[in-house]
């Protein structure tokens, strides 16, 4: 082993989950610099380390110097200064006022932060509001530090000690001493395993109830991320003793304890005739109580009378036949008599069966009312594609009811509900039991509701099944609409997509030089991903005039593989988006003009999971990144990078409730564990005018024939009959 020591001049590569890094730095006595490996704590240029080592040769890159220990200490010259500072440490000194302050106190300028920073009045620029940032910034960055080392040495990702920090503060590491089991409940991206290992380095007994009861938690939650808002006890407590190693009695006892603690809520589910023993359902308690509002809110919405008196039903067909710019078949005129009739309703439909015609001939029927009428979608998408249909305004759901996270959540509830006589909500099937809850709790009992969605695409990210457990209850009035109008029989997209949710195989084989779907074969995942590049940057662009990031989406079953999410973003954004400038955040790489998708949803910044933007600024020395959605600039730390995700490809469900012009869709037997109908029966669907599919007939039969959809455990449709 050799010794080193020698200040950092430039990161050249740092990956904030593992802290693996190449750096090049300068040593005393050599010339030039030297390059430098392994895993450091969030390294910063100007910065020096004592380093305990060995020298290694690689092929590529030549001699390197291998990291096996270290010390980080400050730099003691105003050239290191400088460049310390200005590398985004502390935030609102970028490098330009790094100069400032360096100019003015050059290598006592960090001694004059620690000791006098009032010193600091005295740079251009730095006012009392400033300066106030820059204290709590250097203060923060000190205790910061601190918890990446008490992580390091727990084998915890150090590229997490921001998030931890901001959710526990100056006691973090007090915290996670008493409770290391914590992390998995509290922090996102740190699942039970990495809190479990850390408290196994804390020699923390693995029988201890906190393992228990932390792992059931840390589980439920896991299930719910799968769509389950309760799961069955048993099963539960069998899955919870595999993951802990452990044997059921102990599983048990960290139930009825977290029972005892209203942590959890258990339900005795009747068994029916062929299951005479009660099953016990385990709910997460937000997940229990929204179910349950949903179900009340629902009767009690049914149940109130309508401000606005129903219309005669001969009238309200005159006037929509009136205004519908298409003749109204049966099943629509059925479908708008019902909507005026009843307080709640579903309409339901595949593409090209009319929904979107009976929404408009509804809205006029109610204007003639003198109705205030409302238009909200889950997604932004969403709602924008509702409003260029109506020729109205249309907003998300959050939107709608005034999401402020300041003020505590939803404006628009119980309390205060919306001023409303009628509420149309599109894409219906995206809606969670959470944001259900919300939105009912919104509506004043006195409007109505009109629900619109494909009960056959794939059901909400969040937990429940909303859509299908409200027609399944026949709680409600339901316009299910199969007819494909006369307009649309022309298109191939559509008369497929129906194909397909009919367990059928599309045509694929077509003389038609004007379709708008295609069929590509190819049996390799690597040839089938070039393809893909090939057809997205030149052929489609080339054929159809299409923009290939405008234009253009690429939806995938999957993260992973040749043809997955990952590795596709990865060789389209090398070709649609070369040689720009650049972040590199670990694996990731993010250029200005990428195309990108926000995967969470983020209340304070009003973007929510799915709302695709494009990266139109990297300020501050790198240290941020903004991104543009529909006009609106939405700026990014470097520690909310993760809430961004490049999207030339996106996964299937991240596509929902979007409509693009083009798509482009690899199903692959490689996909097979994640080819379902109702999965390539979305993806196709998302296509307004060309869907290109790439892979092989065997794994589309695959996606078809397989409609043996994962249980989601609900109890809405047991509710709503009750």
């Amino acid at each position: 082993m050799a010794e080193l020591t020698g200040q950092i001049e430039q990161v050249t590569y740092f990956d904030e989950a593992s802290g693996f890094t190449v750096a090049r730095m300068r040593v005393p006595g050599r010339a030039g610099t030297v390059a430098v490996v392994g895993c450091l704590l969030d390294p910063r240029p100007g910065e020096v380390l004592a380093m305990v080592g060995e020298w290694k040769i690689h092929r590529t890159f030549g001699e390197q110097f291998a990291v096996s220990e270290f010390k980080m200490h400050v730099p003691t010259t105003a050239e290191g200064i400088l460049k310390y500072l200005g590398s985004g440490l502390i935030k609102g000194v970028g490098p330009e006022m790094a100069g400032r302050i360096v100019a003015k106190f050059g290598d006592q300028t960090l001694q004059v932060i620690e000791n006098d920073i009032e010193q600091l009045r005295k740079v251009k620029g730095i006012g009392r509001k400033r300066l106030a940032g820059i204290r709590q910034a250097w203060q923060e960055q000190k205790e910061i530090r601190q918890l990446m080392l008490f992580l390091q040495s727990h084998d915890i990702p150090t590229g997490q000690a921001m998030k931890i920090f901001k959710r526990y503060g100056h006691h973090a590491i007090a915290v996670l001493r008493r409770n290391p089991f914590r992390l998995a409940s509290d922090i996102a991206g740190i699942g039970f395993k990495t809190a479990d290992r850390m408290a196994r380095r804390m020699d923390f007994p693995t029988d201890s109830p906190l393992r228990a009861e932390a792992g059931v938690l840390y589980l439920l939650g896991e299930l719910a991320g799968q769509g389950h808002v309760y799961y069955p006890r048993q099963d539960l407590e069998r899955l919870a003793a595999e993951m802990l190693e452990t044997p059921a009695a102990p599983v048990r006892g960290a139930v009825d304890r977290l029972k005892d603690a209203q942590r959890l809520v258990i339900e005795d589910i009747s068994g029916g005739v062929a299951e005479p023993i009660p099953e016990q359902a385990v709910y997460l308690p937000y997940l229990h109580q929204a179910e349950c509002g949903v179900a009340g809110l629902l009767a009690e919405l049914l149940d109130a009378p309508a401000a606005i008196a129903s219309p005669d039903g001969a009238d309200a067909l005159a006037l929509a036949r009136q205004h519908a710019s298409v003749d109204l078949v049966a099943g629509q005129l059925a479908a708008i008599r019902k909507a005026v009739g009843t307080k709640v309703m579903v309409i339901t439909g595949g593409p090209g069966t009319g929904k979107t015609t009976i929404i408009q001939a509804i809205l006029h029927v109610f204007d003639a009312l003198h109705a205030v009428i409302h238009l909200a979608a889950p997604t932004g998408r969403a709602a924008k594609r509702m409003a260029e249909a109506t020729g109205r305004r249309a907003a998300t759901i959050h939107r709608l009811l005034e999401y402020r996270i300041q003020k505590g959540g939803f404006q628009r509830n119980a309390d205060s509900p919306l001023k409303t006589d009628l509420v149309v909500v599109d894409e219906a099937s995206m809606v969670d039991t959470v944001l259900m809850a919300h939105l009912l709790a919104g509506i004043p009992r006195s409007a109505r509701l009109i629900l619109v969605g494909d009960v056959h695409q794939l059901p909400s990210v969040g937990p429940g099944h909303i859509l299908g457990d409200i027609i399944a209850s026949g709680a409600v009035p339901v316009a299910a609409l199969t007819d494909i109008h006369r307009q649309a029989r022309t298109s191939r997209i559509i008369t497929n997509a129906h194909a397909i949710n009919a367990g059928r195989l599309p045509a694929l084989d077509s003389t038609d030089a004007e379709t708008d779907f295609y069929f590509v074969e190819r049996h390799d995942p690597e040839k089938a991903r070039d393809t893909i590049v090939h057809l997205v940057a030149e052929r489609i662009p080339k054929r159809f005039g299409l923009d290939p990031i405008d234009d253009i989406q690429v939806l995938t079953p999957m993260h992973r593989g040749a043809a997955g999410a990952d590795e596709l973003n990865r060789v389209l954004q090398a070709a649609l988006n070369p040689q720009r400038t650049e972040m590199v955040r670990g694996r990731r790489v993010f250029r200005l003009d990428d195309k990108v998708m926000q995967i969470r949803n983020n209340y304070d910044k009003e973007v929510f999971n799915g709302d695709v933007g494009r990266i139109t600024a990297l300020a501050d020395g790198g240290q941020e990144i903004e991104v543009t959605y529909d006009g609106r600039r939405v700026p990014y730390a470097t520690d909310e990078l993760d809430e961004i995700v490049t999207a030339y490809a996106v996964s299937v469900h991240k596509s929902q409730g979007s409509e693009f012009p083009a798509v482009v869709i690899p199903v692959l037997t490689q996909h097979y564990v994640l080819l379902q109908r109702n999965l390539i029966y979305t993806a196709i669907t998302r296509g307004r005018e060309l869907v290109v599919l790439v892979g092989t007939r065997k794994a589309l039969a695959m996606a078809v024939t397989r409609d043996d959809q994962r249980v989601r455990y609900t109890g809405l449709c047991r509710r709503l009959i009750a």
